[in-house]
Order: C-alpha cells, then sequence, then structure tokens
C-alpha cells in the first residue's frame, strides 16, 4: 500500500511514521519533500516562502508519480503542502487554483491518507518559533481537503488520535483491512 501521513507541523507525524516502519519493515519510508531538497543542497528560511511550498508540493507529486508500485509510508502528501499554501498569508491568490489539478491526480495515486490533527488537548507542546497560528490553520485546511472533502480529492482518509500507539494500531487495523 501507498500510506500518506499528513497534518500540520508538530502533531506527532514523523512519530507515527517511525513506529509504523518498525511494524513493517517491508515498507519504505520517504521523506517529507522538504528534508529531500534540503539534503539536495536546497537552503529554506525559517519560514517557508509560498514559493518553497510549491516547491515542495511539485517534489510530492514528482514523488508519487515516480514510485507507484511500492509499499511506501510517505511523510507528507501533495494534500499538506496545499494545506500550507491556504494557510499562509502571504500566499499567492493563484497558488492554490494552479496546484489543484495536479495535487488530485498525485493524492488519487494513494491507497491512504492518514490525517494526524491537532488534537484537544493538545498532546505536544509548541514553542512561538513553530507559529502555533500557522500550524491551527493549516489543522482546519487539511480537515477542510481531507476530513471533509469540501473540495472532492475523494482520498481514503483515516483521521487517528490518542497515543502514538494507538495511532499506530489504527493505521495498521485499516491496513490490514485492505
Amino acid at each position: 500500500m501507498r500510506v500518506a501521513i499528513s497534518g500540520a507541523h508538530a502533531t506527532g507525524k514523523s512519530t507515527l511514521i517511525a513506529e509504523l516502519a518498525r511494524r513493517l519493515p517491508d515498507y519504505v519510508v520517504a521523506d517529507e519533500s522538504y528534508y529531500a531538497l534540503a539534503a539536495e543542497g536546497h537552503g529554506f528560511s525559517a519560514n517557508p516562502s509560498t514559493d518553497d511550498f510549491e516547491l515542495f508540493l511539485d517534489r510530492s507529486c514528482d514523488a508519487l508519480a515516480r514510485d507507484a508500485a511500492r509499499d511506501v509510508l510517505m511523510d507528507r502528501c501533495p494534500a499538506d503542502y496545499l494545506g500550507y499554501l491556504i494557510a499562509t498569508p502571504v500566499s499567492s491568490s493563484d497558488a492554490v487554483p494552479r496546484w489543484f489539478a495536479r495535487t488530485a491526480t498525485a493524492i488519487a495515486t494513494l491507497d491512504l491518507v492518514v490525517f494526524v490533527p491537532i488534537e484537544r488537548p493538545d498532546r505536544i507542546s509548541v514553542s512561538a518559533a513553530e507559529r502555533p497560528r500557522l500550524r491551527r490553520r493549516v489543522d482546519l485546511a487539511l480537515r477542510e481537503i481531507l476530513v471533509e472533502d469540501t473540495w472532492g480529492l475523494g482520498a481514503p482518509v483515516l483521521e487517528v488520535s490518542g497515543t502514538p500507539a494507538d495511532r499506530a494500531h489504527q493505521v495498521l487495523a485499516r491496513i490490514e483491512k485492505a
């Protein structure tokens, strides 16, 4: 299966991926676009720009097109970067419509998108440096895009909650049913 773990920053996505990778040793873990691009020498500011999010989105779409047949755990998916474009106050108003069709095509190649929301109460301590308002806006945008499917992407979505072990169990149960 091709599984993407989606959510705003500091929600426990990496912890969930690490736990799933331990339990699914045959799966390949695909790094978040930010880290893949940084490893190639791209430099990014502490607060990524619209251009940066578009670059991450492009890389994420390319990764899904390139590795169609693998059992993969993907850290973020194109919907994440679309969510950041929507939630970023200085985002270009034409960026989202320009990327929507490509995002929809890429999302259609996934077997499951796991949405890791900000929980109430929040399980993760977030510092001011982690831009908590942006985090909340991204969380709301991703809920709209993925869970409520307001845009009609039709992605198979599983919203997880609880401890890291609880979340992993929920994902593994869904994978076993597939």
